[in-house]
């Protein structure tokens, strides 16, 4: 089951696309997370939906809000698509252990091995207050989110 709005965000230490280190508590006190799960890196929803992100980052800097978006890729793979794509935010590397943290948010599926498109709204005290899942073929709606966003 996924983490539920209240709940407390599981805390989590990834690299991203340029191997840094990447703590979901490094923004406490500091920003809003929005938290991105999807599937892989080079598909096509995928592909579209952090292409979205990448074109509206104003609504998100604007908002005193970080995204970061995770997948169950290799960091290598992330690197070639962050350049490839242009996105200019971390995308983070659940790859080793396979899944570790899509599981803690409870969005790893277990039969196709990688995470669904699990969004994660957490506030800057780590609480998760808005969330949405959405199976794997199903693109998420960015103004949904962003609205979100305004009710912090």
């Amino acid at each position: 089951m996924a983490i539920q709005v209240g709940d407390k965000a599981p805390d989590f230490e990834l690299k991203d696309n340029h191997g840094a280190t990447v703590r979901l508590s490094d923004f406490h006190g500091r920003k809003n997370v929005v938290l991105l799960f999807y599937p892989f890196a080079f598909t096509g929803v995928c592909t579209g939906e952090l292409c979205e992100v990448r074109d509206n980052l104003p609504r998100f800097a604007d908002r005193d809000t970080q995204v970061l978006a995770v997948s169950n890729d290799s960091i290598h793979t992330l690197r070639v698509f962050g350049e490839q794509e242009g996105l200019e935010y971390p995308l983070l590397s659940d790859f080793w252990p396979h899944g570790n943290v899509s599981r803690a948010y409870g969005v790893f599926d277990e039969d196709k091995g990688c995470a669904v498109r699990g969004t994660f709204i957490i506030d800057r005290e780590g609480v998760v207050r808005w969330t949405v899942v959405n199976g794997l073929p199903d693109a998420r709606d960015l103004n949904a989110y962003v609205a979100a966003l305004d009710t912090l």
